[in-house]
């Protein structure tokens, strides 16, 4: 059977997930490619770091010059995060003569066009399933199999850490703090977790998704998000009493004026698909014009998820299905001028949750009503409870509030407002509501 060279560039939990693959079933990729993907080297900083695989001899080496300087490997998955020196090492890869499958997320959203227009012009590929939800097929699915459909929403939770942490925070009742731990100690979360809990890996994702899907052409740096940093048990509590969970939502929504992109934590009506998505599961619900809503669900991170997605764009890859889509569909490119706008935030529309603490005092409520009304927001529901005190005067109780349709410019001015008001202490919570 034909064989085609591939190597490895970085082997840490996703790089040993598709090693694993390579070696331990190369008879499954080799029935799918028709041919045999035979893995030459694989390259780490430390050759002598303990791992949890056992390599041929030979495969480990710490020289990348070993890969971009061998002609017969023509396959890289480039496994390293972060932007640099993933970004070099990228392009010395694609200068090589190489085709390359990635999945960091990270790299592409901020330096997708150059590293695409530059293998463009080298006649490279790079394929990047795996960038985005993990094992779930979304890249192909909107870039080819949606693409006789204009994409009209798509509605995701893109981050399986983040979702894990709400979901035992919810279920549990447990502190952020050892949620965030126990996913660590999963393998779920960084050492560092920031960039999952406070929505920069959700923007990433949906910036790349809203290209593919929208043709839009945005730093996902601008995106507006909230993370689930400062979600408070509270609000969990509150939100089940309502019938609705978080989760931590990415938006994309395609209207006459342009497309609305957000990321922040969101009450979602309890028996719908999305408020059902448990642990560190995906989910993505994409409307079409021509096929209606489908939806995907699956692991958005882990070790074998993401690795079964890789593999897979390197067997594409090998078989040439990935340089056709790639030249054809000139993802990201430089001279591409962007086909839609970006609507103003302050201008979108929407029901909202807030929950505040407020003086035991007759007029309170009425004051905040007035506010309310004044930004031309109406109430849909409260919840007040007496205090612990026996209901004495001046002393604060949460109040929740629901309110009907009102644009995000209202909701933020009527915020800011309330929280100036003397029988309010303290900041107000302010969440999305989809219904």
């Amino acid at each position: 059977m034909e064989k085609t060279n591939v190597a490895i560039v970085g082997l840490g939990t996703v790089g040993t997930g598709v090693a694993r693959l390579l070696l331990d079933h190369g008879d499954r990729t080799a029935r799918h490619a028709g041919r045999t993907l035979w893995l030459k080297k694989a390259v780490v900083r430390d050759a002598s770091k303990e791992r949890e695989i056992d390599l041929p001899e030979g495969v480990l080496t710490e020289s990348l010059s070993e890969v971009a300087e061998d002609p017969e490997i023509t396959v890289v998955a480039q496994l390293i995060g972060g932007l640099e020196p993933a970004r070099t090492i990228m392009l010395q890869l694609l200068e090589s003569g190489k085709d390359i499958v990635t999945a960091n997320k990270a790299l592409l959203a901020e330096h997708g066009p150059e590293l695409f227009t530059r293998a463009r012009e080298l006649g490279r590929s790079i394929a990047f399933e795996a960038a985005v939800a993990g094992g779930i097929p979304i890249i192909a699915n909107i870039s080819q199999c949606l693409s006789a459909n204009q994409i009209c929403s798509l509605e995701g939770i893109l981050n399986g850490t983040s979702n894990f942490i709400v979901t035992k925070m919810d279920e549990k009742g447990s502190s952020f703090a050892d949620v965030v731990a126990e996913a660590q100690r999963l393998g779920y979360a960084e050492a560092d977790p920031t960039m999952d809990i406070d929505g920069t890996d959700a923007a990433q994702k949906l910036a790349i998704l809203a290209h593919l899907a929208f043709g839009a052409t945005v730093d996902w740096a601008e995106i507006p998000r909230v993370g689930i940093d400062g979600l408070d048990p509270d609000d969990l509590r509150y939100a089940k009493m309502l019938d609705y969970r978080i989760k931590l939502l990415a938006v994309a929504n395609l209207a006459n004026d342009g497309l609305e992109l957000s990321v922040s934590p969101t009450l979602i009506r309890v028996g719908t698909p999305l408020a059902e998505v448990r642990d560190a599961f995906n989910a993505i619900r994409v409307v079409g014009d021509a096929v209606g809503p489908v939806f995907y669900h699956g692991l958005g991170a882990g070790q074998m998820p993401t690795a079964s997605a890789v593999a897979a764009d390197m067997i594409d890859t090998a078989v040439g299905r990935t340089k056709l889509t790639f030249h054809t569909l000139e993802y990201f490119s430089i001279d591409q001028p962007p086909r839609v706008k970006l609507r103003d935030a302050q201008t979108l529309m929407g029901r909202y949750y807030f929950r505040l603490q407020v003086a035991n005092e007759p007029g309170s409520l009425a004051a905040i009503a007035a506010v309310l009304a004044k930004h031309g927001i109406s109430i849909a529901s409260v919840i007040q409870h007496e205090s612990g005190e026996g209901g004495k005067h001046r002393t604060p109780v949460p109040l929740v509030i629901m309110t009907h349709e009102a644009s995000e410019g209202s909701a933020q001015n009527a915020t800011n407002e309330i929280e100036s008001l003397q029988d309010v202490t303290g900041p107000v919570v302010r969440l999305r509501v989809k219904d």
